[in-house]
């Protein structure tokens, strides 16, 4: 269920992106509202908060995706997330798997404790999102910093 939501909300989260993004590369067109430097950082703080959320979201359903394969079925035990595509000699031992969803993760672990990660795509899609989410904050912080020094300059004027 958590899966399927995930997707969902990574569906949203793409046309948000592309919405979002139609409107900032609206902004070289004439006859663009003014002053738009303001709704071009707006926008792009936007666009770039989405795209965050759909990045997240999409690493969020395929953690949500290996964590619903365990216990479902004959041969789901351990987690087949931490089976495929893995040679015998790496999951020789396997016993559990540990799931968390912030950073998005789902590690597989052996008898011994060492663990390895089963799908290596996680790492991209945390420090994608991460840092979509930190420049969306960045320029929206910049639209307001901006505000605030055009309101200041108007003051002392």
């Amino acid at each position: 269920m958590l899966a399927l939501l995930a997707l969902a909300l990574s569906l949203v989260s793409a046309i948000g992106v592309l919405i979002f993004a139609a409107r900032a590369a609206a902004m070289a067109l004439p006859g663009r509202p003014q002053p738009w430097p303001d709704h071009l950082l707006r926008r792009a703080a936007a666009t770039l908060g989405w795209a965050a959320g759909a990045v997240y979201a999409l690493g969020l359903a395929g953690v949500a995706w290996s964590e619903a394969e365990v216990g479902d079925g004959a041969d789901s035990t351990p987690a087949p997330a931490c089976r495929m595509g893995f040679d015998p000699e790496t999951i020789e031992g396997l016993t559990h798997h540990r799931a968390t969803y912030l950073p998005l993760r789902f590690d597989c672990v052996r008898e011994d404790g060492s663990v390895y990660v089963s799908d290596p795509d996680l790492l991209w899609m945390n420090w994608t999102w991460a840092v979509l989410a930190l420049t969306a904050a960045l320029l929206f912080l910049g639209m307001h910093y901006r505000a605030e020094l055009r309101g200041r300059r108007v003051a002392v004027r």
